[in-house]
């Protein structure tokens, strides 16, 4: 009894927060800018934590399930990850005309040297029975008067605990083209004031679309490990459409010779 008079009483107050904001945002244009300075905060507040509410339920109540780390790894991986952009919905969820240096969610940022952006980006939600992932990236280039375009994508920092040359990285890869393209991989690595880049070109049209890094071959500094990160660089992207349906990363150690 006591849980359904709580229930009920909830459902009371959401109902009014509602009815009192539903309110402010009809009188918004009415209102001082003092009193448009405090409702602001107040909304901005009360928007990041619906914000992680709805990242949360959405993520137990659609399929394939928002949130989902579902991937097909190499034997003995010992990390793996997809990122923010590929697992949960992200704010915005697009833009147009974007600009160089624009973030995408948290761990994503987009790089160009065009004059005039002609360039969109949106999140889209996968629905293909064979994704993995729950949303995919896709960016729409129009006229594309720069030399370069390039995602930026950051990987937390558990990647660079115990990382060493004896590891590999994978990327794996589900990648939509509306015109074949080239694209490429550098891993960054930062150790120390220095940084290592490894090159790959992405295999587009192969069934197994994957780059690997073995870092054997690099002058890492295996203590002074900071931060890991990834460009996709795409050559000639003009007209075209680009679906980044999923993207992951993982490590593992190398076999002993």
């Amino acid at each position: 009894m006591v849980s359904r008079i709580g229930k009920f009483l909830e459902r009371r107050l959401n109902a009014a927060a509602l009815r009192r904001w539903s309110k402010r945002a009809q009188n918004a244009q009415a209102l001082t800018l003092v009193e448009l300075r405090s409702l602001r905060s107040q909304a901005r507040e009360l928007r990041l934590q619906l914000d992680r509410l709805l990242f949360e339920a959405d993520g137990k109540l659609a399929l394939p399930n928002i949130g989902s780390n579902a991937m097909q790894l190499p034997l003995y991986t010992d990390w793996s990850h997809r990122p923010e952009i590929w697992r949960g919905p992200i704010f915005p969820q697009g833009a147009s005309s974007v600009q160089t240096r624009a973030t995408i969610g948290r761990e994503g940022t987009l790089f160009h040297d065009c004059r005039i952006s002609e360039l969109t980006y949106r999140q889209v939600r996968n629905t293909s029975d064979q994704d993995l992932a729950p949303f995919g990236l896709r960016l729409d280039v129009f006229r594309f008067d720069g030399s370069f375009l390039s995602l930026a994508v950051d990987f937390p920092n558990e990647v660079c605990a115990g990382l060493s040359k004896r590891h590999i990285l994978r990327l794996d890869c589900s990648i939509d083209l509306e015109t074949p393209i080239e694209i490429f991989a550098r891993l960054n690595i930062k150790h120390g004031p220095n940084l290592e880049q490894v090159v790959r070109e992405i295999p587009v049209s192969s069934d197994d679309v994957f780059a690997e890094f073995d870092l054997a071959y690099t002058k890492l500094n295996e203590k002074r490990v900071e931060k890991v990160w990834l460009d996709l660089i795409f050559e000639d992207p003009e007209m075209n459409q680009i679906v980044l349906r999923d993207i992951t990363m993982s490590r593992r150690p190398r076999a002993e010779l």
